[in-house]
């Protein structure tokens, strides 16, 4: 039996108690939480046996193999560095770290003491990103991919959480580095990383306030960015984040040398996107038809899913740690690989060195304006 501990017990650490308790072989043996209420609250609901307000006291008393981090960012780094000094396999809610140097750090940790870590990049694990991942390790793209398109948007009016970052000028994601993008883009940045060849990426961006948050007196948070990547190899990617862009996508696209394919996660559709023209007139009537065939048979497997009790919100994020635990117990490849997770935090570590106008690595200033910001 795999004892599990979840550090940190707001409205995320709910989901992943409910996950957790879906996989066989494992269970919450305790929850902490600074607010010592927090943690009694989310105990009751699962039911959990133990509660704590001080880490040092569950890592002690509970001695759990894995411990669950779903706290703010900024409290990343330590919280993972106590556990895995307390002999503790890692998950780390995403963002992973505030820095890539921190998650660098915390990877040559857990390698020196035999430990695993991964990132709550659980969007890359739904039903959908994994036939997505499947067919393109096939080879349909018929070669790496040339380009990549990764499309993140977040609704500003449409959540509580929205609304109390918003009216709270002290709340703790305006103290990350990249405010609001920097608590969510993580997602479609490490669907580009997964894709990227090289190590070494050059990363343009360019972000604002929209108009919209400008008439309601906002002037800190940046709601729109546009990012391009290109890596050693030439293949290159665009990240797009909006809160204002209609329809609001949570999309990727891979464009391989010869066919495509689109990833639609608010659908859960995968599409295949065929490289080649028909001739003459078919050109405008045989494609229609295609793309309606496969729609229909994403809508079959999507129902197939959901019948046997598997469609649920959260599935990329049990799929995630279930293959986390059985990293550790079987000794199996990790989920994520320490490469994606560098990668990830790497770019985004020159966005927000761009939109703060501050030296990456050693790039001059105003260089930096010209020129794409060049990682080390």
């Amino acid at each position: 039996m795999l004892k599990v501990g979840i550090v940190g017990c707001g409205k995320i650490a709910d989901a992943h108690a409910a996950q957790i308790g879906r996989i066989p072989g494992c269970e919450i043996v305790a929850v902490c939480d600074r607010e010592p209420l927090m943690a009694r609250q989310l105990a009751e609901r699962f039911p959990i046996r133990r509660h704590f307000g001080d880490l040092n006291q569950l890592l002690e008393q509970s001695r759990p193999d894995v411990i669950h981090i779903t706290t703010p960012p900024q409290s990343h780094f330590e919280i993972a560095r106590q556990c895995l000094e307390a002999g503790c396999h890692v998950y780390v809610e995403k963002p992973f770290t505030l820095y890539e140097e921190e998650a660098r750090r915390l990877i040559d940790l857990a390698n020196a003491k035999g430990l695993k870590l991964t990132a709550g990049h659980d969007h890359q694990f739904s039903h959908a990103a994994l036939r997505m991942r499947a067919l393109a390790g096939s080879g349909y793209l018929g070669g790496p991919p040339v380009h990549m398109e990764s499309y993140y948007c977040y609704e500003l009016g449409a959540s509580d959480y929205a609304g109390a970052l918003l009216g709270d000028k002290k709340h703790w994601v305006r103290r990350l580095p990249g405010k609001l993008l920097h608590n969510i883009i993580s997602h479609g940045i490490a669907r580009i990383a997964e894709f990227l060849s090289g190590a070494d990426p050059q990363v343009i961006a360019h972000g604002f306030t929209s108009p919209f948050l400008k008439s309601l007196g906002e002037n800190e948070i940046i709601d729109e960015l546009r990012v391009i990547v290109c890596d050693e190899d030439s293949h290159t990617a665009y990240f797009t984040f909006s809160s204002q862009m209609r329809p609001s996508l949570h999309q990727f696209r891979l464009y391989g040398p010869k066919n495509g394919l689109l990833l639609d996660l608010h659908q859960e559709t995968v599409i295949k996107l065929r490289g080649g023209r028909y001739k003459s007139y078919a050109e405008k009537f045989v494609p229609p038809v295609t793309l309606a065939g496969q729609y229909l048979g994403n809508l079959k497997t999507n129902l197939g899913s959901f019948l046997a009790n598997d469609f649920h919100m959260k599935s990329g994020m049990k799929y995630l740690i279930e293959s986390f635990y059985r990293s550790i117990r079987e000794n199996t490849p990790l989920p994520i690989s320490y490469r994606e997770i560098l990668l990830t935090a790497r770019i985004m570590d020159d966005i927000f060195a761009q939109l703060n106008r501050e030296p990456a690595r050693g790039v001059d200033r105003g260089a930096m304006r010209l020129q794409p910001a060049l990682i080390d």
